[in-house]
Formats: C-alpha cells, sequence, structure tokens
C-alpha cells in the first residue's frame, strides 16, 4: 500500500510538471489578470499585513499581485528562511536591500522589521476541490501558521496557482493547513470546510 507521503510526493511532481508545461509567456499575462482578480476580489483593511513570495521556478508570480494589494493598503512582507524548520516574514520595502533566500528566491535584508501577517498568499505545488495543499515537502509554512495560531493570530489563507495545479484528492495528515481560498487563473475559489 501507498504512503501518504508518497502519493503526495507523486502527485506533486506530476502537477509541478503540468505547471513546467505552461507557456512562459502565457503565465506572464495570467499573472497579470490575477493581479486584476485580486484587486477586484481581495478585500482588507488599510494597513492589513500580507505577506507574499517571490516566485521560483514556474510558480504564479505574485509580484503585480502584492503590487495591486499594496496600492489598495496592504503592507507587504516576504518569508525569511531562517533554517532548515522556521521562515519568519520580514518588510517589504520599495527600495531597501533584497538578500538570496535559497531554492532561488529572494526577501528582505535581516534589518527589515519582522511582520506577523493577517492575509497570507501561499504558494503550493497541488491542490484538490476540498482546500488541501501539497507544499515542497519542507513544511515551512504548515509550521509558520501553527506559530502564528499560538500568538492567537489565525491569518485568511489564500493558496495561488494555476488550475493544472489542481488534483482529485490530496492524502491528509495530521499537520496539514487546509486553504480555504485559492485564486488560479479561473478566479478566486472559497472551499467550504468539510463537516
Amino acid at each position: 500500500m501507498t504512503s501518504s507521503k508518497d502519493l503526495k510526493k507523486q502527485l506533486r511532481k506530476e502537477a509541478l510538471a503540468r505547471r513546467d508545461a505552461l507557456d512562459e509567456f502565457w503565465r506572464v499575462e495570467i499573472a497579470l489578470e490575477m493581479a486584476e482578480t485580486a484587486k477586484e476580489r481581495i478585500d482588507f483593511e488599510p494597513g492589513c499585513i500580507v505577506s507574499g513570495f517571490w516566485p521560483m521556478r514556474s510558480e504564479v508570480d505574485v509580484r503585480p499581485l502584492m503590487f495591486a494589494l499594496r496600492e489598495k493598503g496592504a503592507r507587504l512582507c516576504l518569508p525569511a528562511i531562517l533554517d532548515k524548520t522556521t521562515i519568519v516574514f520580514r518588510e517589504l520595502v520599495r527600495g531597501a536591500p533584497m538578500v538570496e533566500m535559497g531554492f532561488g528566491t529572494v526577501g528582505p535584508h535581516e534589518e527589515a522589521e519582522v511582520l506577523d501577517p493577517t492575509l497570507m498568499l501561499v504558494p503550493l505545488a497541488a491542490f484538490d476541490g476540498r482546500g488541501h495543499r501539497i507544499g515542497y515537502g519542507a513544511g515551512y509554512y504548515d509550521r509558520a501558521i501553527a506559530r502564528l495560531a499560538g500568538k492567537g493570530i489565525t491569518p485568511r489563507l489564500i493558496g495561488i496557482a494555476f488550475d493544472c495545479q489542481e488534483v482529485e484528492r490530496v492524502p491528509e495528515e495530521n499537520h496539514d493547513v487546509i486553504i480555504p481560498e485559492i485564486l488560479t487563473e479561473s478566479g478566486l475559489r472559497r472551499f467550504t470546510p468539510e463537516l
């Protein structure tokens, strides 16, 4: 019998292969369209702290989306990898120094203020129609969300992906965080929690 971990690994590999096969120019156009959708559909109070992410490989480029949210009054931050298990979110300020974060990404320098996001744009490898997500396997976001919960913060979570990353069913594990909303080129989808 295949373990949940092995099945997730296989689903991740297949979803990422589909994503990698997308035309890179199409991905640019879609990133701009998703920014427009976000501007229209993602509401928050001015000053809301929004975590984005620096795109790696064939991920949706969320930089236009983050810019659109900044125009609506969001305070932006990006994940900073501290060690093999921990990320924090450092404020992204125009003109401030950026540094390599590994995995082909960059983030704000260690002098940037560490913020606790109340709205998180969450990267993912695959998702299903229930809002279950497969990340990249390191568990950074699951632990970061748990750490925020420990501080009494329940951020609004919005997964960012392409439609081709949807799978029939993600195997569940106890530590998994369900993402109630996913933004793809088809729009912003909201999932109803299972009873």
